[in-house]
């Protein structure tokens, strides 16, 4: 008899009862009962005195109640073997779980933040049950649950501090506090999993590892997060901070918060944009469906379907990359789109982020498609997700994410973003990416091409990826040349990618729906962490630029001096080499067939001279006399190189000369007419010496191309090693790459020198010593130039290339002044409208006993920690040596500002902000501000000793090992 049948038995449940029970099991309803057993439960209207009548709009909900009554109150012994697929007891838990979250919401809330005065509950004892606990603090294994007739199970459990496992006939309940621990570790160290959380209960329990506590503790996270996003939703609407797109515009007040009468800034936001593929998620294996088909909401995300829209942007250039996983190697592994005969959706969305530029791809095109063909080889054939393409302001708060799904880092990534950012941030937007010289030809030959310079938007390559860039790229393209960008160098997301990279692990398997859950859990206390510490980076940056205009202005000026030059002239000279460079071309393509021509002269020459010595020699070991005549015949095995005599080999050689010597002329000849040559050159002719220098200058260009490019390679390997989180595998695999590399530079500075000695005048010798300390690689674009055009420019010579360098280092750093004391004032102006606004919020929940409260008043003691520590730097700030800025805080200038005017006190100048919440027992603010401004003493003083020892001892000390190894 199956568990409905018997259910039924027991309890007399209808037909209609029984369709809703096993629609909530996700089981097949029973057959129709007997004619006796239906009369029982459907009597005539003789027996009508017996029953309650229920009403319509309830019956549903009552019927429901009554099922999960029984269901949690069964308690019989027999088990029977789940026939479910997994997508069916997920979608089945998924929609047991539905109903019950906002209410499960609201008695978390009551119970973590528990009301002075709370409801009594009418409790029945008969309606008590006992249930198997998890509870780290206690240790308890088994506890007993009142609750009232009306409640369910899980909301009894909730009540007393518990989350159940299952939203219907709960078995195992976890405790709040246990999970609230485990989302506490989980947000300081991302890489924490379920199993080692489990591993951990079992060892305080004194028990064995018991796997079902790891999917219990997984499920139960799920609710349990879910009930916290819920709970921030309401928090944030109640700060009436639930706008669209809020946090892209305002989670960074340093970027948005701009005031009245501020000094003009040149772009109106600085952001950076990239991708990365080490959060990447395994795809289903064999013929399997998706198991967990849940969707995951969050602001971090752009949905895919608006993502797709760009798909067909850019038309490609190249064929993309097809994974070379053969069945054999990947265990038959792939899914319904996973064939490696049919290739996945995003297969079909053709073209990169550098296929919009019309002709030849540039050097910096060529060189990102090479770095990022070698990591795509075998990616697309066994994972759904390949990555993250992200985005995130200048002092590196993430605005958005973008799943890149089953293909590399195509252009509808980067296109999207741009177009959330032209839509939410405005005009005048500078955007950071590691091809944004080519991308900006994209972007115009996309359809958000008007837009964009209608926006006024530009572009730029970060600081580090811009040195691999070709120098006539750089002089338009690098932060550093560009106004306005301060000391700036747009690698936030390397660093933001260095620490996500501790999620691979454990999402790596995991379900899209948990993936994507754990990274928004990740970057929304990054994003915090990043908050707390914006006025730290706000004065290390300005300490930086002090420091810089104090030490090289008067080296500046020294200069100058000497030089006999003036501010004007370095000006001047920026100009002249920046038209230099971006009208520098490369080899004409009519230059080839001249060079053509005299290497046929050459090889003709060559041969014919081989020729006549060889006749010489055929020549000289002839007889005195003509004479034919036989060997005599040999026996036995005989050896056929051996058996050739040197007049034979001669012979041969003779006749290939002879017919190679023939082909030669005829493709002279052919080449001299398509000329116009009428008579050949000579070595003495003038036009067959002047392309032989060329020739000369051409294989130095070369040799120099060569050598130019495998020092990037090596930046780009020194690079990758000095990322946190870089496992063994991957250190060793660098490192031997690096050995490999090395020798080959070796080799090609060999081969630049040979190269250089060959030119009229010689060039320079290169030392490998200094070439394998390159990081700045304008250098090699200097040494491309053999004419004297490039060498008699005044702004060429070494002593006043340093003096502009230090000329524009100085120019950055006193516009970073300028952008820290505008990015300084906003960030206090916020820090003082935000308290006014959570004290009156709070003051205004507290009166009418708004259960929302004590949420409000948690979030707001974190603010209130993260703005004392940005309060403490600002103060130090203000006392620096040269601070320039307005020490007071100013107006905001947007028109949806909340106003501060009728809140009691305020803030001028360095005075304190207003008491938060005075009523509710919190502490002036100015308490904790002190405390910071001790710590951050703290820190300089004791704590770098600390930080090195942490920090660059891993980092760096690690790089040196490995580089002391190589046996260059």
């Amino acid at each position: 008899m199956s568990t409905l049948a018997h259910v039924a038995m027991l309890t007399g449940l209808g037909s209609h009862s029984l369709e809703a029970l096993a629609d909530m099991r996700g089981e097949t309803p029973p057959p129709a009962m007997e004619q006796d057993a239906q009369d029982f439960l459907n009597p005539g209207d003789q027996d009508d005195d017996d029953w309650e009548d229920v009403e319509e709009e309830s019956t549903e909900e009552a019927i429901e109640m009554a099922i999960r009554d029984i269901m949690a109150a069964y308690g019989g012994v027999r088990y029977r073997r789940d026939g479910r697929s997994w997508r069916q007891r997920v979608e089945t838990m998924e929609k047991n779980w539905s109903p019950l979250l906002p209410q499960l919401t609201d008695v978390f809330l009551t119970w973590r933040y528990p009301p002075s005065e709370s409801a009594p509950v009418d409790i029945d004892p008969e309606y008590s049950f006992d249930i198997d606990v998890i509870n780290i603090y206690g240790l308890q294994t088994l506890v007993t649950i009142t609750r009232s007739p009306d409640e369910s199970a899980v909301i009894a459990l909730a009540r007393h501090g518990y989350l159940g496992n299952s939203p219907v006939n709960p078995s195992l309940a976890i405790s709040f506090k246990t999970l609230e621990l485990f989302h506490c570790i989980k947000l300081v160290k991302a890489s924490f999993s379920a199993e080692a959380f489990a591993k951990l209960v079992c060892y305080q329990y004194y028990i064995p590892y018991r796997p079902l506590y790891r999917k219990a503790l997984a499920d139960a996270l799920d609710i349990y997060l879910t009930i916290c996003r819920s709970t921030f939703s309401r928090v944030m609407r109640t700060l009436g901070r639930d706008t669209p797109d809020w946090r892209a515009r305002n989670a960074c007040p340093a970027c948005a918060y701009k005031l009245e009468g501020e000094e003009p800034e040149i772009f109106s936001r600085i952001i950076c944009m990239d991708g990365n593929n080490s959060l990447k998620r395994m795809g289903t294996s064999g013929k399997r469906s998706v198991g967990d088909t849940r969707s995951f909401e969050s602001d971090y995300f752009l949905p895919r379907e608006f993502v797709d829209q760009f798909a067909n942007e850019v038309k490609s250039h190249q064929t993309q990359p097809k994974a070379n996983v053969s069945k054999s190697t990947a265990g038959h592994q792939e899914s319904d789109h996973d064939s490696d005969d049919e290739p996945g959706p995003d297969h079909h969305a053709k073209g990169d982020p550098t296929d919009g530029q019309t002709g030849a791809p540039t050097p910096c095109a060529s060189n990102w498609k090479a770095a990022s063909a070698e990591e795509n080889k075998h990616m697309w054939g066994i994972f759904e997700e390949t990555g993250v393409f992200a985005c995130a302001c200048r002092h590196g708060l993430v605005l958005w994410l973008v799943d890149m799904v089953r293909s590399g880092e195509l252009a509808k990534y980067p296109l999207a973003i741009v177009a959330k950012a032209l839509a939410v941030l405005g005009t005048r937007l500078m955007i950071g990416y590691d091809i944004g010289c080519d991308f900006l030809k994209t972007v115009n030959g996309s359809s958000l091409g008007p837009k964009a310079r209608e926006l006024e938007t530009r572009f730029c390559v970060n600081a580090f990826h811009g040195y691999s860039h070709s120098y006539n790229c750089q002089v338009a393209f690098h932060p550093n040349t560009i106004a306005g960008m301060g000391l700036e160098d747009l690698e936030g997301l390397e660093r933001i990618f260095s620490s996500s990279n501790q999620l691979a692990p454990i999402i790596r398997y995991a379900s899209r729906y948990r993936r994507a859950s754990l990274i928004d859990l990740f970057f929304h206390q990054w994003d915090d962490e990043k908050y707390a510490n914006l006025g730290l980076m706000l004065y290390n940056n300005l300490v930086q630029a002090l420091k810089i205009v104090r030490e090289q202005g008067p080296v500046l000026e020294k200069a100058l001096e000497s030089l006999q030059l003036s501010r004007e002239d370095l000006d001047m000279f920026a100009v002249e080499e920046r038209e230099f460079f971006l009208q520098l071309r490369d080899e004409q393509d009519s230059n080839l067939h001249v060079v053509a021509y005299v290497e046929a002269l050459q090889e003709l020459r060559s041969v014919s001279e081989e020729l006549s010595s060889a006749s010489r020699r055929f020549n000289a070991q002839a007889p005195q006399t003509p004479e034919l005549h036989w060997s005599d015949p040999r026996s036995g095995l005989t050896d056929y190189n051996s058996d050739l005599s040197d007049t034979r080999k001669l012979e041969t050689r003779r006749r290939y000369l002879r017919d190679r010597l023939k082909q030669l002329t005829e493709e002279v000849t052919d080449m001299e007419e398509a000329l116009n040559i009428d008579v050949r050159w000579q070595p003495e002719d003038p036009s067959y010496w002047e392309t032989l220098q060329y020739m000369a200058t051409r294989k130095y260009q070369r040799a120099l191309g060569k050598l130019q490019r495998l020092v990037i390679l090596r930046l780009f390997k020194l690079h990758k090693m000095n990322l946190a989180q870089t496992g063994y595998r991957m250190r060793t695999y660098i490192a031997k790459n690096l050995q490999r590399r090395c020798k080959a530079i070796r080799n090609a500075v060999k081969e630049y020198n040979a190269a250089a000695q060959a030119l009229n005048p010689p060039r320079e010798a290169l030392d490998w010593s200094k070439v394998s300390h390159y990081t700045f690689l304008e250098e090699f674009t200097l040494l491309q130039d053999t004419g004297n055009t490039l060498l008699e420019k005044r702004w060429a010579q070494p002593h006043v290339r340093e003096t502009m360098r230090i000329a524009r280092r100085i120019a950055r750093a006193q516009e970073e002044i300028s952008n820290v004391n505008r990015e300084a004032r906003r960030l206090h102006t916020h820090i003082r409208d935000e308290e006014r606004l959570l004290s009156r919020i709070l003051a205004d929940l507290k009166s009418r006993g708004d259960p929302i409260y004590g949420a409000v008043l948690d979030y707001s003691r974190h603010r209130r920690a993260a703005n004392a520590r940005n309060l403490a730097c600002l103060l130090r700030m203000y006392s620096l040596d040269g601070f320039t800025g307005n020490p007071t805080p100013g107006v905001r200038a947007s028109e949806d500002a909340r106003t501060t005017e009728d809140a009691d006190g305020g803030v001028e100048g360095n005075a304190r902000p207003q008491r938060l919440d005075p009523a509710g027992g919190e502490a002036d603010l100015s308490t904790l501000v002190p405390t910071e401004d001790g710590v951050l003493t703290w820190e300089e003083v004791e704590g770098a000793a600390v930080l090195e020892s942490d920090q660059v001892y891993e980092e760096v000390t690690g790089i040196l090992e490995f580089l002391a190894s190589l046996r260059t």
